[in-house]
């Protein structure tokens, strides 16, 4: 999942998807099936400050995820994604505008630790512009109703282990910020999560 897109360039194809792969369980013991999509921004800033903690206590780390802020997830069936999709996908995340955001802080969701993005707002445009075209498919199929935008810095721990890992990384915070310029669409093989396609923002 690397490799950075130009804004304003075409959608990049950089790997096929596959379908055929039997169901594995996710973390927190969730079973995620092979073909499950997601749309995702990635902080490649990140990996210096939250990057050795994610290997440790982020179980998707381990599957080929990079620190990421997530614009929906899970997106479509893998096998429900045809160039059509990619072409609306392309057209919608050309209508919004690359935009900064810096992480100030640290929040908490049960067993989990994140980072907040300040403004969070253009992250959830995104979103809402996704769903707006395929309202079948729902943040978090629908079980949290509007969730925060986030960064997933530690998941399925303990309240003492989420709090050490924020203290041992809060030190880094102020300076942590990127602009994002792309989302990218990525599809889990039963394994590990690969790149598909990188859509550019335009604006």
């Amino acid at each position: 999942m690397r490799g950075m897109g130009e804004p304003h360039a075409e959608a990049k194809t950089t790997t096929g998807t596959d379908t055929g792969a039997e169901k594995e369980t996710g973390p927190g013991g969730r079973r995620r099936p092979a073909g499950t999509t997601a749309l995702v921004a990635v902080v490649p800033e990140a990996e210096t400050v939250v990057g050795e903690v994610r290997k440790r206590y982020d179980p998707v780390a381990a599957e080929g995820v990079p620190p990421h802020l997530t614009v929906l997830y899970p997106f479509l069936p893998a096998g429900r994604i045809d160039a059509r999709t990619r072409a609306e996908l392309a057209g919608i995340f050309t209508g919004h505008a690359p935009f900064e955001v810096r992480f100030p802080r640290f929040g908490r969701f049960p067993g989990l630790l994140w980072l907040a993005p300040e403004p969070d707002g253009p992250v959830r445009a995104l979103t809402s512009a996704v769903v707006a075209r395929w309202p079948e498919a729902p943040p978090y199929g629908g079980a949290f109703g509007d969730p925060a935008p986030h960064l997933t810095v530690a998941q399925g721990q303990s309240d003492a282990v989420c709090a050490a890992v924020e203290e041992e990384c809060a030190g880094a915070l102020p300076g942590l910020r990127t602009r994002v310029a792309e989302v990218r669409l990525v599809v889990f093989d039963g394994t590990r999560w690969a790149e598909d396609t990188v859509f550019p923002l335009g604006g």
